[in-house]
């Protein structure tokens, strides 16, 4: 799989700079967990890998190509690879469940119509949501919502998977299992996972790799184990965020 990577990035809103020269590789078959408290820039950070923010400063490169310079066709053959799970899940109110989980087929492949609908069917099942297809949003809890939010996200088979807060708003045993299944669709697609968050519990639970970000820059990267067993050692700020969880 050809490896994401992140050089430089730089964002500002206005006079406001957000992101401070960030640079990081994200490991393949591996949950890359972007952490650090509220407002440090996490979800612009995500935003900007995705080609939904562009930095001033800085660049995207999906293997070899360099994402935000590409052009329109290179960069459509990339988002391909892309699946998505946004914090609100941003579900179609307007559309079924097995309608929403189709988008992405109907948008990015010519498969006919009952493809689709056996590839919704499997992705349904793998998120423990078979037999729910003719369900509106509004019929589903906010866990629920999540799940067919991932269940959209791995409808390509994608090489990348993104999440951005997938527990946000959830109660402790839903947030674990979203977690769970998380880690399982990493290690069953093979993906390359990013998760924004802030909740230390997922870091425990799935997290792999780690970005620590500290008012728009990165104070630290490196593995889980070693951020848990050397926390004396680690910067200050993230000594507080881990302390501040009561998890460490």
């Amino acid at each position: 799989m050809s490896q994401l990577r992140i050089e430089h990035i730089s964002k500002w809103f206005g006079k406001q700079q957000v992101l401070y020269d960030i640079s990081f590789a994200f490991q393949p078959g591996q949950v890359n967990m972007i952490i650090g408290p509220s407002g440090c820039g996490k979800t612009v950070l995500l935003k900007t890998i995705v080609g939904l923010v562009m930095p001033e400063k800085g660049k995207v490169f999906f293997g070899d190509v360099e994402f935000l310079s590409a052009p329109p066709q290179k960069k459509r053959s990339i988002l391909q690879k892309l699946g998505m799970l946004f914090q609100s899940s941003a579900l179609f109110d307007s559309m079924t469940v097995e309608e929403n989980v189709a988008f992405p087929l109907r948008v990015f492949t010519r498969q006919s119509e009952s493809e689709i609908q056996d590839r919704v069917a499997y992705c349904l099942d793998r998120v423990g949501l078979a037999g729910t297809q003719k369900k509106f949003p509004s019929q589903l809890s906010g866990g629920m919502k999540r799940r067919v939010g991932l269940a959209r996200a791995i409808a390509l088979n994608p090489q990348y998977l993104f999440c951005d807060e997938p527990n946000s708003g959830l109660d402790p045993l839903t947030a674990r299992r979203i977690d769970e299944l998380i880690k399982e669709l990493t290690e069953e697609f093979h993906t390359t996972t990013v998760v924004v968050t802030h909740d230390l519990k997922s870091v425990i639970d799935m997290g792999q790799q780690i970005l620590f970000l500290y008012e728009g820059r990165a104070e630290w990267q490196g593995d889980k184990q070693t951020m848990l067993r050397e926390v004396d050692k680690l910067p200050p700020n993230l000594q507080a965020f881990l302390r501040a969880s009561g998890l460490v």
